[in-house]
Parts: structure tokens; C-alpha cells; sequence
């Protein structure tokens, strides 16, 4: 499955953490992340990640569109939500996105952590079934 991953700055630390303690799921699967987050999971889990521009120079809008040509499975969106800030991408476009799609998607550690066992348990095995009707 393709997972996507993104963090504001904030919650960099927070994602990072996420994927040390869930490496064994996520490295049997392609990854995607934003430029900076995907660099900084790769220096502490050494898992794979396919890296898109930095969120706020365009990697929110490669994101999208690879949720909108049905290549994307779980989206990992870790922000702050008491923070807003112009150097970071507007989440609620990839929420829509999401949304509009049926793309699983986390905004929080909680959720993420269910999707993600989930995931490991064969909960999401209909998104490979999903992607082969389109």
C-alpha cells in the first residue's frame, strides 16, 4: 500500500517517533512525505521514503495529486491545529482531498495509531481492490 506522510513543523518530533515505533508495519510498504519530513524519517528509522517537494513549496499540491489519480492508500497528516502559520500548507485542502477520494486519513496520533494496526491486520486490504476498479 502506498502511505502518504506529513507533519508540520511542529509535529516533526511527533512523526518521527510514530515511525520508530511502527517501522516493522510501515517498511513493508511504499512511503511518501513531504521533503524535510521525509528526510528526517529516513535519518531515524532508515525506512524508504519517496520524497516530494517541502510542504510549503508545492509537496502538499504533488501530494493531492497523487490522491487524486487513486495512488495514494492512508494519508498520515500530523499538524498543530492551535498554530497557523503561512509557511504551512493549508491541511484542509488535503483533508477535501481526502474526503473526496475515500482516502483513510489521520490527523492525530490516535487515529494514527488505529489506521496503522489496522492496517497491519488486513483492515485496509480494500483499498488494493478499490484501486483496481478504477
Amino acid at each position: 500500500m502506498n502511505i502518504g506522510i506529513l507533519a508540520h513543523n511542529s509535529k516533526k518530533s511527533l512523526i518521527e517517533d510514530f515511525c520508530i515505533a511502527y517501522k516493522g508495519i510501515l517498511m513493508k510498504h511504499d512511503l511518501y512525505a513531504t521533503g524535510t519530513t521525509g528526510r528526517r524519517i529516513e535519518n531515524v528509522t532508515n525506512l524508504h521514503i519517496h520524497k516530494f517537494l517541502a510542504g510549503a513549496i508545492g509537496g502538499d499540491k504533488q501530494f493531492m495529486e497523487m490522491i487524486g489519480r487513486g495512488d495514494m492508500d492512508l494519508v498520515i497528516l500530523f499538524y498543530n491545529p492551535s498554530m497557523v502559520s503561512p509557511k504551512e500548507p493549508d491541511i484542509m485542502d488535503i483533508v477535501r482531498c481526502c474526503d473526496q477520494y475515500s482516502i483513510p486519513l489521520a490527523t492525530n496520533i490516535a487515529t494514527a495509531e488505529t489506521l496503522i494496526l489496522g492496517l497491519e491486520r488486513g483492515d485496509l486490504d480494500w483499498r488494493a481492490q478499490f484501486r483496481q476498479e478504477d
